[in-house]
């Protein structure tokens, strides 16, 4: 365990952490494999994101059986198979004895209170573990989780900061608003982890939004009608952000049926404004219930602020070309003067 912390404290390589995590489970547990199961939002499924010890086709047969582990895992602190050639628990025997795996112990993989992965043991006799051992594993489980929570957050921090400087130098120098807003959708959308996002502002009466820019949604969606800015999540108007956890029950949301359509379950619902003024709203779109943290919702306000500068420097600018045009004009009379 000192090793293992040591090294945390010495390199931010998450792979060599993961690597460490699972090579220590085995050389301290004398075990023969080990391996650090982890949650992959894009795959929708439980990837090895660290092992030793097994063979690439033990792996291709059970790793669609880490989903149903987890759900073992939320009843439970540990699981332990005893003889995994032979527990009715475990399926595919098979692939255990070639494998030449006698008996299991799995704990969670905690980050924050929330269980994000397994990291598994396998010996190749068939034994029982002794609560230490538990506790020993469970705390190696623990530093992994740290890790790839560790390099999640520094990722975020990297994204955060070359999502800002594309906006900031778009703002700078395009005068092109619809790419600008356009870049501003697809990016949160993608730095957020959502199905799509869109940009809508206010039409001149206040009181249609009229869509300004989209990105990961359907043409039958963005088609389906006139939205309100009285009936459509109207609080973000206001100056205040939004989250809608169900679209398809909350009273607040417009065309609940065509949402559920598209696969649409959570909203965030961010104002667009510049200085008081209120213009439009950012709106992202989550295809599963979500909450979104705080730190989210900060950063998709300020980049929504961002895109009010950038509509408001494009509005100045045109107003500028008009001013200066007015002057031209007004030059070219005083000169027919002399």
């Amino acid at each position: 365990m000192s090793k293992v912390c040591k090294t945390f404290g010495m390199t931010g390589d998450s792979n060599k952490l993961l690597n460490l995590v699972v090579q220590s489970a085995v050389d301290t547990m004398k075990g023969k494999a080990a391996c650090l199961y982890m949650a992959c939002k894009e795959k929708d499924e439980y990837v090895a994101v660290a092992q030793t010890g097994l063979s690439e086709s033990y792996l291709q047969a059970t790793h669609k059986r880490v989903g149903h582990t987890m759900k073992l895992l939320k009843e439970k602190d540990y699981i332990h198979y005893r003889d995994a050639k032979t527990d009715p628990n475990v399926r595919n025997h098979e692939s255990k004895i070639a494998e030449g795996i006698g008996s299991i112990l799995v704990v969670p993989v905690m980050v924050k209170g929330q269980m994000i992965g397994n990291l598994a043991l396998y010996t190749s006799d068939i034994r029982n573990f002794s609560k230490k051992e538990i506790e020993f594993l469970s705390i190696l489980a623990e530093q992994g989780g740290t890790a790839i929570e560790n390099a999640r957050l520094i990722e975020k921090m990297r994204e955060q900061t070359r999502i800002f400087h594309v906006l900031t130098a778009s703002i700078m120098e395009s005068r092109d608003i619809k790419q600008i807003l356009q870049t501003l959708t697809a990016d949160v959308a993608k730095t957020i982890g959502v199905k799509a996002a869109s940009i809508r502002l206010l039409d001149d009466a206040r009181v249609t939004l009229k869509l300004a820019a989209s990105f990961g949604l359907s043409e039958k969606y963005i088609n389906k009608g006139t939205i309100s800015a009285e009936k459509s999540i109207a609080e973000a108007l206001k100056g205040k952000p939004v989250v809608v956890k169900d679209a398809a029950k909350d009273s607040g949301v417009q065309y609940r049926q065509e949402k559920k359509e598209e696969g649409i379950v959570s909203i965030l619902c961010v104002p667009i404004k510049s200085r008081e003024e209120v213009f439009g709203v950012l709106r992202l779109y989550s295809k599963t219930e979500r909450e979104f943290t705080e730190d989210e919702i900060e950063l998709v306000t300020a980049l929504a602020y961002l895109g009010g500068v950038a509509i408001q420097n494009v509005n100045l600018y045109s107003m500028l070309k008009s001013d200066i045009k007015d002057l031209r004009d007004d030059f070219w009379i005083f000169k027919t003067w002399f």
